[in-house]
């Protein structure tokens, strides 16, 4: 079973909080602007029903304050819910545009490199015949020299987390190497950047 890559654009990252669902969070300054906005009408029904004989009594200017503040409060709340919308809108297209360049860089270098990383796999497959790993020792080291943890190993490939150690153990004494730097360090010591001109 081959294991997932350890970057994140590899790994086809689970996109779903970028959805228009995940907003269940931003409904609450709608519902509360409803109940504002109905206070406010009911309060309209009220001074309509009781037909108030001064429109300047205190019963009267207090419920047209209440309506007034209920109104100004869900006009408030509506747009400060439209402005996060527009931002977290604005913050998912920049994220997607980035996640998607980047997965353009990486599926680019990996074009380009095929040869060079297909030479240099089977150079390190000659090289673990040379040591005779056996075939989960081989699936070891080389996810060793991906750069996974002996957890992220056993999780990938099925194994116990003790059973991958002992496997790393005995191809660092099949190789004759001290661990896992070392082990990296054999393959890719000589890689060099090439020179600037």
């Amino acid at each position: 079973m081959a294991p997932k890559a350890v970057c994140g654009v590899a790994l086809g990252m689970d996109e779903s909080f970028l959805t228009e669902d995940s907003d269940s969070a931003g409904a609450v300054p709608l519902v509360v602007a409803g109940i504002l906005l109905l206070v406010a009408v009911g309060g309209g029904i009220d001074l309509a029903l009781d037909k108030p004989e001064r429109w300047l009594s205190l019963h009267v200017l207090f419920e047209i304050a209440m309506m007034a503040v209920s109104l100004s409060f869900a006009g408030w709340l509506w747009r400060g819910w439209r402005r996060a919308s527009q931002s977290l809108n604005a913050a998912r297209q920049a994220f997607l545009l980035r996640h998607a360049t980047l997965q353009a860089e990486r599926d680019q270098w990996r074009e380009s490199a095929q040869s060079a990383l297909a030479g240099l796999g089977v150079a390190i497959d000659q090289q673990f015949d040379t040591w005779k790993l056996t075939p989960a020792e081989r699936e070891v080291a080389l996810l060793l020299l991906k750069g996974y943890g002996h957890k992220q190993i056993a999780g990938a490939t099925r194994r116990s987390e003790r059973t991958v150690r002992q496997h790393a153990v005995t191809v660092y004494q099949k190789s004759g190497l001290a661990g896992r730097a070392e082990l990296a360090a054999f393959f890719l010591e000589d890689l060099l950047l090439p020179r600037e001109s």
